[in-house]
């Protein structure tokens, strides 16, 4: 299965949306939000700022399902 590794994040804190490319081998815990500079971390229970806040899972969610980096 063919991971998608394009994923739209949004800010929760001002709503600024921006199509991002995920990294394929490890989580991305932190993203600094261009538009208001909040620094976006993952939401509990989440492996990263993707899983929380964007459109697409990250690949190793897309790849291995329940388990993360």
């Amino acid at each position: 299965m063919a991971k998608t590794l394009k994923s739209t994040l949004r800010c929760p804190n001002c709503g600024h949306q921006k199509e991002e490319t995920m990294p394929t081998a490890s989580c991305q815990y932190f993203y600094a939000c261009e538009a208001c500079s909040k620094v976006l971390k993952p939401k509990k229970g989440d492996c990263c700022v993707y899983c929380s806040y964007g459109t697409v899972n990250c690949p190793p969610m897309q790849e291995n399902g329940d388990q993360c980096c």
